[in-house]
């Protein structure tokens, strides 16, 4: 399986194939007046507004740099229940996720990624990891990532009833 490895301030984190729609350059968007701490606003993808969080900001508190490796990495939020699992992916909705050097592939069977045996319960989005010669990589699950008041204000008017 191929992961694409990004990384949050020091760290690196990995995202399965299956969420990613593609991976683009940073955009100009539209902001969200008071939207919850992360949410940069809105973009534009082939007409469809979409919406764009920051994962540095919504994890570290922080912005993302402005830097080339900078990414949008557009993703299909899956559903969170698994009575929705049969919804196909093309109407799954979209959600844009800055992440810093967003620019590296990694290909490993998926059972290569072991439980830490440690969680932290406000970030039910960090998985399993996995070690190599440059450290620890971490898998973010895409489905996990926003807590439910989050997800259904920036993914109610997206068609998916959640």
């Amino acid at each position: 399986m191929l992961f694409l490895i990004f990384q949050l301030g020091r760290d690196r984190y990995a995202m399965e194939p299956q969420h990613i729609v593609e991976v683009l350059p940073m955009l100009q968007t539209k902001s969200l007046p008071q939207a919850p701490p992360g949410v940069l606003g809105l973009f534009n993808y082939h007409g469809r507004a979409v919406p764009l969080l920051d994962l540095m900001e919504f994890s570290h508190g922080r912005p993302s740099r402005g830097a080339l490796s900078t990414r949008i990495v557009l993703v299909q939020y899956p559903s969170p229940d698994s009575s929705a699992a049969n919804t196909a992916a093309s109407e799954r909705p979209l959600l844009g996720l800055v992440a810093e050097q967003a620019t590296t592939l990694l290909r490993l069977p998926r059972e290569e990624f072991k439980e830490a045996g440690v969680s932290v319960k406000s970030t039910p989005y960090l998985g399993p990891i996995y070690t190599d010669q440059q450290g620890v990589v971490q898998l973010v699950e895409v489905g996990k990532l926003l807590p439910v008041e989050v997800r259904d204000l920036l993914l109610a008017s997206s068609g998916e009833a959640y």
